[in-house]
């Protein structure tokens, strides 16, 4: 059986909903919160309207880290389908970084099969961000 081909493909996402609730106290830290949030996604990924959701661990102000989930709707370089991101990362009051995979199995359509693992830094006061991502489908 021949080796799947790794491709790496590039793109900028951008938040379009970020809706935050706390978790238990909100009034210090450590603390913890729940995100529900809306990304489009262009370039190699293409995804009008991702669906995530993240628990968020602040462990001061603006620092913490976070993991979650993205269903995201649309392709991979011109490939339909659906597919699901795991995500982790961390963030302080210089921005955020994450790495993302992909939960297998859950690719749909032309993305069945589908594996790899991208990932992002985001700067404060960045409208979009940059992501890396390598994929096969196997």
């Amino acid at each position: 059986m021949p080796t799947p081909t790794t491709v790496e493909t590039a793109g900028r996402f951008t938040f379009t909903d970020w809706q935050e609730q706390p978790v238990g106290s909100p009034a210090s830290t450590p603390r913890l919160a729940h995100a529900t949030v809306t990304n489009a996604f262009s370039g190699g990924i293409e995804a009008a309207a991702t669906s995530c959701s993240y628990t968020i661990a602040y462990t001061a102000e603006n620092a913490g880290t976070y993991s979650g989930m993205e269903l995201l709707s649309g392709g991979v370089d011109g490939r339909k389908g659906t597919f699901v991101l795991e995500e982790r990362g961390g963030f302080d009051a210089t921005g955020t970084t994450g790495r993302f995979e992909v939960v297998p199995g859950s690719g749909t359509g032309e993305l069945a099969g589908l594996t790899g693992s991208g990932e992002f830094t985001h700067r404060h006061g960045d409208t979009s961000v940059a992501y890396t991502f390598t994929y096969a489908i196997v």
